[in-house]
């Protein structure tokens, strides 16, 4: 327990200390990462601005299977941060199987009313339904899900990224492109950025990387 919140307390303070500098950094020089955690907070500091939209900061599973090349590790180690009431996993409504992992600090910034605690009362259900924090299941209108306020355009700007990314490199003769140029790209149908739906796509197996002598490329996987 003492190693794990050791090795949470430097990831934060790495966070901390190179915020900006993250943020500039490009996906060749910070695809692959030894530690879910590192991951996950590089990620969140790397968020995209999104123009109109308020919402805090989020990281799909998906990305962190492109990150960690472990996969039982990341499993291993987001099941022990979400014990750890570190983070906090969300099933998404994008029709496909896609989680979204948030800080619960930054969950809970929305979320001033359970953070207190207390009894939450009808009104209070009414109150977070409206501003998105809980949606009811439709099998049983008396039972709700946590949700992610605001999410709606992001996840319509992930679906339409995802197709847009794909279309993009089937275009073109060899399905493939070089990393470094492909992220500089800006894509006409969401607003998302393209290195948060390229670590997307890669680590759902969509797409695959290659090094090369001149760089990593991406390319369509082959079914």
């Amino acid at each position: 327990m003492e190693r794990g919140k050791k090795r949470r307390r430097e990831a934060e303070e790495i966070e901390a200390e190179n915020r900006d500098a993250n943020h500039s950094l490009s996906l060749e020089q910070n695809l692959s990462f030894s530690d879910t955690n590192v991951a996950l907070r590089m990620m969140r500091a790397q968020f995209p601005q999104i123009d109109k939209v308020a919402i805090q900061p989020f990281i799909l599973q998906s990305q962190l299977y492109s990150s960690v090349k472990d996969r039982t590790q990341v499993d291993r180690e987001l099941e022990s941060l979400r014990r750890d009431k570190v983070v906090r996993i969300f099933k998404l409504n994008t029709g496909q199987d896609d989680h979204g992992i948030m800080f619960l600090e930054d969950y809970l910034k929305q979320y001033a009313l359970l953070s207190l605690g207390g009894q939450v009362k009808d009104g209070h259900i009414s109150l977070l339904i409206n501003a998105g924090l809980l949606t009811r299941q439709l099998i049983d209108p008396n039972m709700y899900w946590f949700a992610i306020p605001n999410i709606g355009s992001v996840l319509k700007g992930l679906s339409q990224g995802r197709k847009e990314l794909l279309s993009l490199l089937n275009r073109r003769r060899y399905k493939e492109m070089m990393l470094a140029p492909l992220e500089k790209m800006r894509l006409r149908l969401s607003p998302l950025d393209m290195r948060f739906l390229l670590r997307d796509l890669i680590g759902s197996g969509h797409l695959k990387t290659a090094h090369t002598p001149s760089g990593i490329v991406v390319q369509v996987s082959r079914d």
